[in-house]
Parts: structure tokens; sequence; C-alpha cells
């Protein structure tokens, strides 16, 4: 797909929600140039989806995992990550009950080298684990992040059968995130529609 100076390279996964996008890096001797995202290219891939606010988080150590989070409706988010420094495993995960792909995830490596951007609608938890020292990602959410409607899903829960990089053992989380509960445990709180 074109998007001005850049090619965009749009990846769908099995579940077909989910999207990378990997825009093309102009380069020279002085480094390189790309653009990271547009409106347009964007609406026309994914839907009429709009950006309210832009996060960025560091972590230091190897195997940091944040996550499996998402946030109910009406204050759902939809997620557009990308990695700025280091590399991460980024996750997510179809909690949409009726969804043919109900409990599945899709998984993908962000990193600052490949600048891959993962696309994660609302509807689906998200994580991921560091893959490098003192990693940033940066990532946009279609609304504000709210406290009330926070909620999340463990990270590990056998039934989600994710091959995450770390030992549960040396995973660096939040007491938060080592108490979330397991998918069946999770309410219902999103429907899938078609």
């Amino acid at each position: 797909m074109r998007m001005g100076l850049t090619d965009v390279q749009i990846d769908r996964f099995s579940i077909q929600d989910v999207v990378v996008f990997k825009p093309k890096r102009h380069g020279d001797a002085r480094g390189y140039f790309m653009e990271t995202f547009r409106a347009d290219v964007f609406r026309q891939a994914i839907g009429d989806f709009s950006f309210v606010q832009d996060n960025q988080s560091m972590s230091v150590d190897v195997g940091t995992v944040r996550g499996l989070h998402f946030q109910l409706n009406p204050r759902a988010q939809g997620k557009l990550v990308r990695c700025v420094v280091g590399a991460i495993f980024d996750v997510a995960v179809d909690i949409r009950r009726g969804s043919p792909s109900y409990g599945q995830h899709v998984a993908a490596e962000l990193s600052a080298e490949n600048g891959c951007q993962l696309w994660i609608p609302p509807g689906f938890a998200h994580g991921f684990a560091t893959l490098r020292p003192d990693t940033v990602i940066a990532y946009k959410v279609t609304d504000f992040y709210s406290a009330e409607h926070d909620r999340g899903l463990l990270w590990n829960d056998p039934a989600l059968g994710i091959r995450w990089p770390v030992e549960p053992d040396w995973a660096v989380l939040s007491a938060k995130d080592r108490q979330q509960p397991e998918l069946a445990a999770l309410d219902a709180y999103f429907s899938y529609t078609g």
C-alpha cells in the first residue's frame, strides 16, 4: 500500500482483526526516515478509528511482562503498538465471546530495527515481554485510560497456550498482573459481532 513517500507492508494473522504494519524506511548515510502513521492508510486497512492518546513505557529488565490488559466498554481501547528502543514479544488475545478465535492469540516481535507496529482492536487483551534491556514502546489508543474500566487476563494462563520467551519464575511483573483472572473465570465483557 502506498503512503506518500513510503510503502507500507500490511500483514494479517489467522485472526484477521489483528494486523502488523511495517512502514518502509528510507535511509542514507545520515540514518533513515519513515512515516510511522497516516490516518488515511490506517482507515483504509482497518476502518474508522480515531486515536485520542499516545502512551510510552520503558522497561529496564529483559523478561519484563506487562499485561494482558484491556478496557471495558464504553471505554474499550484499540491500540497501535510500536517499539522505539529494544525489542518485545507482543501478544493479542481474542476475548470476544462467540468469536471463532475466542481465547486464541497471535504474537509478533516488534523491535526498533524492524519498525513493525501491531494493531490490537477493542475486544482483545494485550501484553508483551521485553527481549532486551531498557526497552521503550510507544502506542496510540482509541480511548482515554480509565481506571474504572481497566481489566486484565492472567499472562501465563495455560488455556491460552502462549509460548512466552520468559519462564514464569523469571518474569518481572507488577503485583496486579500476577493476580489477574484466568480465561475460564473471565466475564463476558465483549461479544463477537462477526
